[in-house]
């Protein structure tokens, strides 16, 4: 069964904006501590956008997306938000969703997350 959802992907000029949701369910919310964005560009490996802890609601970014992309979390929807500002053509890739137990500081890296959502295509023009 779907784990996670991602929804709000799509077009959108440069300048622009753009919020993302990723609802989880199941086994990928139950305990998890941590909810992170990466993003894979074409021709690029994925990469760490940012993440949220829901205990304390500590969030992290990357220096490329900080100041513009903001994360905020509804534990009563189990639903983590990507609000992402001052879009750049360079913020084009498939945005994946993923919970984490884990709660250290390698929030950063992939492996740390053990459920992923399906991944949803964001296209800035330039």
């Amino acid at each position: 069964q779907v784990q996670l959802v991602e929804s709000g992907g799509g077009l959108v000029q440069a300048g622009g904006s753009l919020t993302l949701s990723c609802a989880a369910s199941g086994r990928a919310a139950s305990g998890a501590r941590r909810v992170g964005w990466f993003r894979q560009a074409p021709g690029q490996e994925r990469e760490f956008v940012g993440a949220i802890d829901w205990s304390v609601g500590r969030t992290y970014y990357a220096a490329s997306v900080k100041g513009r992309f903001a994360i905020s979390g509804d534990d009563a929807k189990n639903t983590v938000y990507l609000q992402m500002n001052s879009l750049k053509p360079e913020d084009t890739a498939v945005y994946y969703c993923g919970t984490s137990r884990y709660s250290g500081s390698n929030f950063y890296s992939r492996s740390q997350y053990d459920y992923w959502g399906q991944g949803t295509q964001v296209t800035v023009s330039s």
